[in-house]
């Protein structure tokens, strides 16, 4: 099966070649090391209700330190933290906000529709000089659109492999291990021939995902100015489950 991460005996993380991205061998997508990140502070709190992660630099393919904390503790509402380096340089940080859980059965709802199921998708194609790596370590499912397709899209991504290797990886390691990539399969631009990197991403979710399937309702917005916005409304197979927002780096190479 294998894992994004191999977990030590000091307690670090060792990166494993699922984690490689598309731009080169020694740097990862941002999909894993988010989902570790998710990991540890779903470790201190059984829910999130936002999560905002800040890219520092590059995240390497190596031997990863993870930091958590309580900023804010409350009885109703905590922020949390955590970070991850690499030799003592963070690469990434998270901030997060935990609301305690209440019964709002009676009001829930406004979501709107469910995505198309995997069902009625088909394989993304995936260019041969690609296929290493995360992206080969995730199964990806097109409803329309998809990464060099530009413009909107609509996919379902399924982790062929665990978070951590040895431990069960939850609906929302998953969520965070493929959220990522909303910019990438909305990108407006060839991939090949302009950057659009983000620098950022924000996670807001009404309920918890459940299965093994993540959908993403993603579009792409590019200004005038080398400055882009990736959203997507987030699904599992039962319908949305919150939402992701992205800034992003746009410029031809």
């Amino acid at each position: 099966m294998g894992a994004f991460y191999l977990p030590l005996p000091d307690g670090t993380f060792r990166s494993t070649p699922h984690t490689v991205g598309p731009w080169g061998p020694d740097s990862q997508h941002l999909g894993p090391p988010s989902a570790l990140l998710a990991r540890s502070l779903l470790a201190v709190r059984p829910s999130l209700s936002r999560v905002t992660f800040e890219v520092l630099g590059p995240v390497p393919v190596a031997d990863l330190a993870v930091s958590t904390s309580v900023e804010r503790p409350g009885r109703s509402v905590e922020l949390l933290s955590a970070s991850l380096s690499h030799n003592g340089k963070v690469a990434l940080t998270a901030r997060a906000w935990h609301i305690v859980g209440s019964d709002t059965t009676a009001v829930a709802g406004g979501a709107g529709p469910a995505l198309a199921p995997p069902s009625s998708a088909v394989p993304m194609e995936i260019p041969e000089h690609w296929g290493g790596g995360y992206l080969a370590a995730v199964e990806w499912l097109s409803v329309s659109g998809g990464i060099f397709t530009p413009g909107d899209a609509r996919v379902w991504a399924r982790p062929r492999v665990a978070v951590v290797e040895g431990f069960e990886t939850s609906p929302l390691e998953r969520l965070f291990a493929v959220v990522d990539s909303a910019s990438g399969v909305s990108s407006r631009v060839d991939i090949r021939t302009w950057y659009a990197i983000n620098t950022d991403l924000t996670v807001h979710l009404h309920r918890r995902p459940t299965g093994e399937w993540i959908g993403m309702d993603a579009r792409t917005a590019i200004g005038p100015d080398g400055v882009g916005v990736a959203t997507s409304v987030v699904h599992d197979v039962e319908g949305p489950v919150g939402t992701s927002a992205q800034a992003l780096f746009v410029r031809e190479r």
